[in-house]
């Protein structure tokens, strides 16, 4: 007997609630990289061009991660797919963090070609573009701030923006540093602190994207508890085929077969069940198959 749940308050992305904080970030994003890039290609500033291109990988981590929103939404209503496109926001974070890597190996490699003989630069327009580009950061920051602890698509573009602003704030310093004190060393050696730093967090945001492509359970549970916790149900003698994996950030998926006596009030176990699930480990979208007596015959078939 197989019986089926899940709850609609599942039903679309928790992302979808910030499309217009990131439409916000991305328009702040495009003009202030913009800006960078002019200014640290007239200048020959290391450390105001790498912060640019920083930029330009959260205005292409902004675009994706809108258009996986909007893709998200307009397949909720296909019939064939089943579970819409909300794979779309994983894959837009881990684009994002393949950006990131790129970007931090070509500041890398062009900071340690330069710290043999660095180019004169000057402090001043350093100064101003990385001033204006800290403020847009701070914005865009602000913005992203509260949808980044619900999504992971979100997070991915509020790392990136917090990544830059680390960065902003290191071209500014060496933009004092160059104008104070004529330093020319200060650009190549901040471009290489700036791409020490976002490799740590790229590799983080990758992992977590990749966990979830590979349908790994969520970190937060643990399966074998889970199991431990439906064969306590009230008339479960044993529970097989058990399968839990994260659909998009927010949305735990579950599906289980459970075995129950003969004669037991199945409706009644389901609900129970059901109730576990949501209440002690938040994962509302459960489908569970009541099985009388042994496994089903079609269990011991399967081959994987």
């Amino acid at each position: 007997m197989g019986h089926g749940h899940g709850h609609g308050a599942q039903s679309r992305s928790v992302s979808g609630r910030y499309l217009r904080p990131l439409s916000f970030a991305f328009a702040i994003s495009l003009v202030f990289m913009l800006v960078e890039v002019a200014v640290g290609l007239a200048t020959s500033s290391l450390a105001l061009i790498s912060d640019g291109a920083h930029m330009l990988t959260d205005v292409v981590g902004l675009g994706l991660a809108l258009a996986a929103i909007v893709a998200a939404g307009k397949a909720a209503d296909r019939p064939n797919r089943t579970f819409g496109l909300y794979r779309a926001e994983v894959l837009a974070a881990l684009a994002n963090a393949v950006l990131l890597f790129g970007v931090a190996g070509y500041v890398l490699y062009e900071a340690i070609t330069r710290l043999a003989d660095p180019p004169e630069v000057p402090g001043l327009p350093v100064l101003i573009a990385a001033t204006l580009g800290l403020l847009a950061n701070i914005w865009s920051f602000l913005l992203l701030r509260e949808g980044s602890t619900e999504s992971l698509n979100v997070r991915g573009a509020y790392l990136e923006v917090l990544s830059d602003l680390i960065g902003s704030v290191g071209v500014l310093i060496s933009g004092v540093v160059t104008l104070v004190f004529g330093w020319r060393y200060a650009d190549p050696i901040m471009g290489v602190a700036i791409g020490l730093f976002v490799l740590p967090r790229t590799w983080t945001l990758a992992r977590r994207a990749l966990r979830i492509l590979f349908q790994h359970a969520p970190d937060r549970v643990d399966v074998d508890e889970v199991s431990r916790a439906l064969s306590g149900v009230s008339g479960v003698s044993g529970v097989h085929d058990l399968h839990l994996w994260t659909l998009t950030s927010g949305m735990e998926v579950l599906s289980a077969h459970l075995t129950v006596a003969g004669g037991t009030d199945q409706d009644e176990v389901l609900r129970c069940a059901q109730r576990l699930l949501a209440t002690r480990y938040r994962i509302e979208h459960a489908t569970l198959q009541l099985e009388s007596g042994g496994k089903s015959a079609n269990c011991h078939k399967l081959t994987w």
